[in-house]
């Protein structure tokens, strides 16, 4: 008999399509949100650094990778990498304004 894994990734994959549109628009929402409140401190932080360093270049591509596996695991389309990447624009120049 074959062991189950911790992630089961077919099962993942088939809740995530029995989810109905209000639970597949929280999903969305949701991520959305990380997106924009991880990329927040690395633009304030970016906004603190001289442009075009080294620096300004990891605070911009650091939290790529966590936005990535974040919309991997839901199974997520490609079609939404869209608006991950205006959030993650917003939430870079948003931190980048703030002043603390």
């Amino acid at each position: 008999m074959k062991e189950r894994l911790l992630f089961d990734f077919a099962l993942i994959f088939w809740l995530f399509f029995q989810m109905d549109f209000n639970a597949k628009l929280a999903l969305i929402a949701g991520l959305l949100s990380l997106t924009f409140m991880l990329n927040m401190p690395f633009g304030y932080f970016r906004g603190k650094t001289k442009r075009y360093s080294f620096k300004w270049f990891l605070y911009i591509h650091i939290p790529i990778p966590f936005i990535f596996f974040a919309r991997s695991m839901s199974h997520l389309d490609i079609r939404y990498i869209p608006l991950f990447v205006f959030a993650a624009i917003i939430g870079q120049v948003w931190g980048g304004k703030l002043e603390i």
